[in-house]
């Protein structure tokens, strides 16, 4: 039964006394104080000290009394609707006496999650180290509220706003750092001028270096939304065990983020590129003419085969990484995705890839030769590692000079120079599934086809629809 009591208490003190009357003195012997509390003479006095309340609870465990206790209101009203307030989250199954706060319950909760992909639990823990326990670990359970949470992403816009003006200071050295070392350049031949050019550019270098040091990302709105999906996981899972009322994550207004729209580089766009170097979008797609130029760049490269597969059959970098050679049917023109390698800072794991990305790609007559031609120069250098170094048998399709797998980071490393080696205009590899999907809904292939090519759930998925939409950008 709801049955508060509420008392008027204060910080008022007065020398405490013994038995006897006498006054308690401390080791200094200066007078002990005792609070009044309810006993003061001034609580009748009106904004005189603040309210209390108690209530008692359902007995717990063995009988246990358990007994709800807040103070600190600055009229009785405000306690009553607090009193009521946190009665109902009681009888609704919160708890209401624990002490735990946000951080404690984040850690008890990523211990366990289990069943997390590798990555995600990765992103996760980044998320609650970064953003959530710095903002929120401190709150006890049973006090966060929706403005705790908006409050959070209010720092983080700010400290967005800060970050932005260093990364204008970093450019500014940058450009004074660059014509520091133009104006040693220039000054060859002159002796005294070029020691003080080369000490100005120097020092230029030095703070540009500096400054460099304390370089932060910006927050962007896409990472705001993945931050906020992982609290309201976090919340839901406290919803249902009952240690949180509400799922505040679900009520927070976030910046709207917008998949980038995946673009063709256009005579126009290569102009303006070529003038500017900058790209109009972070997603950009080559058309089958600059492709074709690229392809004929890598001809004598040692990976062509693994360039032209990803560009004529869509795969990501980590599919391609653990993909072995028993699951590669030349024959029949196929190969079977089943696996992939995760890369977490720099460190590769074997995981299996989502359901609908393990699907079986087939390829054309040219992309099976070069394949068998792989095949060949792998089993060559196979045979001259053997007497000189120890080859590394792993048994996957893709590998180093000496057997050893690619790593993921290598090979989007590997791409990016030879795109710049190439003189065309610059895509991410991960670029490579949009110009694949591309090239093949311009060959009159069927969506579906496509979709399940590149391993996406659906047809209608953004990602089917964004790659598809490259024709009319």
């Amino acid at each position: 039964m709801f049955n508060p009591s509420y008392t008027r208490r204060c910080a008022c003190q007065e020398p405490a006394v013994g038995d006897d009357g006498t006054p308690i003195l401390k080791a200094n012997g200066s007078p002990k104080l005792r609070k009044l509390g309810a006993s003061c003479p001034k609580l009748t006095e009106k904004g005189h000290g603040t309210w209390y309340f108690y209530f008692e609870l359902e007995a717990g465990e063995g009988g246990k009394r358990e007994r709800v206790r807040r103070g600190g209101f600055a009229k009785k009203d405000d306690a009553k609707a607090k009193a009521e307030e946190i009665y109902r989250k009681a009888v609704g199954g919160a708890d209401v006496l624990s002490n735990a706060t946000v951080g404690e319950d984040m850690r008890v909760w990523i211990k366990r999650k289990r069943r997390l992909a590798r990555t995600t639990e990765h992103g996760y823990k980044e998320h609650i180290t970064l953003y959530l326990e710095p903002h929120l670990g401190h709150i006890k359970r049973r006090d966060l509220r929706l403005r705790h949470v908006e409050a959070m992403y209010d720092a983080i816009e700010r400290q967005n706003a800060e970050r932005l003006i260093h990364h204008a200071k970093v450019v500014e050295l940058q450009e004074a750092r660059d014509a520091a070392h133009t104006a040693w350049v220039r000054a060859a031949g002159k002796k005294e001028e070029r020691r003080i050019t080369r000490r100005a550019y120097l020092d230029a270098n030095a703070a540009l270096r500096e400054e460099r040091k304390s370089k932060r990302k910006i927050t962007s709105a896409a990472t705001m939304h993945r931050i906020n999906a992982t609290l309201s996981s976090f919340l839901g899972s406290g919803v249902k065990s009952g240690d949180y009322s509400t799922n505040w994550a679900q009520l927070v207004e976030l910046p709207t983020a917008k998949r980038p729209k995946a673009l063709v580089w256009s005579p126009e766009r290569v102009e303006e590129w070529e003038r500017t170097s900058k790209k109009p979008s972070p997603v950009m797609v080559w058309t089958p003419e600059q492709t074709g130029e690229f392809l004929d760049f890598v001809c004598d490269d040692r990976l062509h085969a693994m360039w032209h597969t990803f560009i004529f059959r869509g795969p990501r970098r980590g599919e391609m990484c653990a993909l072995p050679w028993p699951e590669v049917s030349l024959a029949k023109s196929w190969f079977r995705i089943s696996a992939q390698i995760v890369e977490i800072a720099y460190q590769q794991y074997d995981e299996a890839p989502k359901q609908d990305s393990v699907r079986t790609v087939t390829f054309d007559s040219q992309t099976g030769q070069l394949i068998r031609e792989w095949r060949d120069t792998q089993t060559r250098e196979r045979e001259q590692w053997s007497g000189e170094e120890a080859w590394v048998e792993s048994n996957r399709v893709w590998t180093h000079e000496n057997g050893e797998p690619l790593h993921p980071d290598w090979i989007s490393r590997r791409f990016n120079r030879l795109v710049e080696l190439s003189g065309l205009p610059p895509i991410r590899l991960h670029d490579t599934r949009h110009l694949s999907a591309t090239l093949a809904l311009l060959g009159n292939a069927d969506i579906k086809v496509v979709q399940e090519r590149l391993g996406h759930s659906s047809a209608r998925s953004p990602r089917t629809r964004t790659r598809a939409s490259c024709l009319s950008s």
